[in-house]
């Protein structure tokens, strides 16, 4: 699998019970530095899984950037450093499971494809293309059809998440999203992007009328939280349910979701258990903090890559 997309620092801590008043100080028990966004994710869930990655995309050229380049070891990195300071969210987890998030601008509004796309390796048959955070990156934004294209034309099965637009799913964006679903294969959103994204109400309609929209035989996924997922291809919709554990740390959910979902699907698995895979893998990461105890390859049983 290849991932494409937006990296970044997350600074995540919690939990808080309420904001603190200005001037004073509060004392959190967890936190956690450790790499972030979509694409760097992604990549971490697939070195969990014992599955091979390469991971494409930018980091500043700071002491942050560095680190976190050193953090993804195990992973066929191809990353260029540069000339901003890494952008970093910092993620409060509240005590009611709601979260906070507050991101720096940085090195993502420099990210460009023509440079990005020099790193990306030639396609084997079958191989997916992973495409993450382009809200995040207004350059990549402005020639996502090219994009998605230029992947197409490389040979790989593309797949896309574009998390939550900041200004919505407006009837611009809509619009500029039918240009680019015809070069994608697989539609990766969570249960409130495929709704506004096609502007329905119902969730089975919704991914039916997305489906259509994709390359022929595309899968148009739906990511129901604490629910599981719904997916649609060929006009059939296919259900899992997610596996319930202890969970302090929801950030990057869906993120491991994509990657277990993907990792199935280029291993022949159906549908139906290709959702089934990728709720174990997002709800088995998210139930362990820190993040950075999980060893490469230490979830290899979610996938039957774990060698004797």
């Amino acid at each position: 699998m290849t991932v494409i997309g937006d990296i970044g620092l997350d600074f995540v801590l919690g939990p808080l019970a309420h904001w603190p008043e200005r001037g004073t100080e509060l004392i959190i028990d967890r936190h956690e530095m450790r790499p972030g966004f979509s694409a760097a994710n992604a990549a971490l869930a697939a070195r969990h899984l014992g599955a091979s990655c390469t991971l494409v995309g930018d980091v500043g050229d700071d002491p942050l950037g560095y680190w976190l380049v050193g953090e993804l070891a195990g992973i066929d990195v191809r990353i260029a450093h540069l000339p901003a300071s890494t952008t970093t969210t910092v993620a409060v987890l509240h005590d009611d499971a709601e979260r906070s998030f507050m991101t720096t601008r940085g090195h993502l509004e420099l990210v460009t494809w023509s440079a990005m796309s020099a790193r990306i390796p030639r396609a084997a048959p079958g191989a997916i293309a992973l495409m993450t955070g382009v809200f995040l990156m207004p350059q990549i934004e402005h020639d996502y059809p090219l994009v998605l294209a230029d992947l197409n034309a490389r040979g790989y099965r593309v797949a896309v998440d574009t998390g939550w637009p900041p200004s919505g799913w407006t009837a611009e964006l809509r619009q500029a999203a039918s240009q680019w679903m015809q070069h994608c294969d697989i539609l990766l959103l969570n249960e409130t992007e495929v709704l506004h994204l096609a502007a329905k109400d119902n969730l089975e309609e919704a991914l039916r009328e997305l489906a259509a929209m994709l390359a022929p035989g595309g899968i148009a996924v739906a990511k129901t939280g604490s629910q599981g997922a719904s997916a649609c291809s060929s006009g059939r919709i296919c259900d899992a349910k997610a596996v319930r554990l202890n969970v302090f740390d929801t950030i990057g959910a869906g993120d491991s979701f994509n990657a277990g979902f993907l990792l199935a699907l280029g291993a022949g698995a159906e549908l139906t258990e290709a959702l089934k895979t990728a709720c174990r893998t997002a709800s088995t990461i998210i139930s362990k903090f820190p993040r950075q105890s999980i060893p490469p390859a230490g979830l290899a049983q979610i996938l039957g890559t774990k060698r004797s």
